[in-house]
């Protein structure tokens, strides 16, 4: 099966995307196929990054559709599938970059109908980083999420940062809604997706992460994911691992003793993630800490 037109759906909030739609629109010409690639603008608050992002649209099959409010990282999926033209539409999250000449065409001859996902490569110079928290976590993460790795449970990672899917199938099983913060909403479509017995396929066909937060920023994500997680986890029980652990830590007095460390020491922990040397094991406690106190 070899797929003939595609529908690309970069949906951004803040992020200068031009180079990446300059990346995609190139590989699917020279793949000659009927394309489209449309940016989904969520409400974003910079206008010198939404006046760039405009300049898009100088470029046939390629149009830069713009919220006036944040509608919500779920909503504004969905409302780029209704836009699509074409039966396969491939999810590319705006801060992704293009690390290989064959990415477009590798997805053309994946031979899944279903849903196809490619992942997500860490770039960047590993000195340079060594102080930068969602670089080293990220690092750190990625021998879990090689395609092999990622097809032992196909449906726990899904993620949308590189994603191929028949169109019919995400309109039948459209993003939750209810999901507008950062976080998980890819992970219910997984769990949705299982539901229903839609076949997963890993691949390699990676996009590049090369840009990262400062850590500050990043802790500030992480706690409004872990809110996020905390608010869903009873549609989210067996996709998360943290999920997981804190469920099954069952003595009240451990988790109360967790909690009162968090309480006690989550300001000094802070202060060691948003320093310039962050570190992964009290980010993994500092993590577990908020967690369980929103439970609490």
């Amino acid at each position: 099966m070899m797929i003939q037109a595609l529908s690309i759906l970069i949906p951004t909030y803040n992020d200068r995307c031009f180079k990446l739609v300059g990346d995609l629109r190139q590989q699917a010409e020279s793949c000659g196929i009927l394309y489209e690639i449309l940016v989904g603008d969520d409400g974003s608050t910079d206008a010198s990054v939404i006046s760039d992002n405009q300049a898009i649209t100088q470029w046939p099959n390629c149009q830069f559709l713009c919220q006036p409010t944040n509608i919500g990282r779920a909503a504004i999926r969905n409302f780029l599938v209704r836009e699509a033209r074409y039966n396969y539409v491939l999810f590319i999250d705006s801060d992704m970059t293009v690390i290989s000449n064959n990415f477009i065409s590798c997805y053309l001859s994946a031979g899944c109908d279903t849903v196809t996902i490619g992942g997500v490569a860490i770039c960047g110079d590993d000195k340079a980083l060594r102080g930068n928290l969602r670089y080293r976590y990220e690092r750190a993460e990625a021998p879990k999420h090689t395609a092999p790795e990622r097809q032992k449970t196909p449906y726990q990672h899904l993620h949308t940062a590189n994603l191929l899917i028949r169109r019919d199938l995400i309109l039948q099983y459209p993003f939750d809604e209810r999901f507008r913060h950062y976080g998980y909403e890819d992970v219910l479509l997984g769990k949705t997706l299982r539901k229903h017995h839609v076949p997963i396929t890993h691949i390699d066909n990676p996009l590049g992460f090369s840009t990262f937060e400062d850590n500050a920023t990043f802790v500030a994500k992480t706690e409004e994911g872990l809110r996020t997680l905390h608010t869903f986890r009873n549609d989210l029980r067996g996709y998360s691992r943290l999920l997981t652990l804190a469920d099954g830590i069952h003595l009240s007095i451990v988790r109360w003793l967790i909690c009162r460390f968090h309480t006690l020491f989550n300001k000094i922990e802070r202060r060691i993630l948003c320093s310039a040397q962050p570190n992964l094991t009290v980010f993994k406690l500092y993590r577990l800490g908020y967690f369980l106190c929103l439970r609490s």
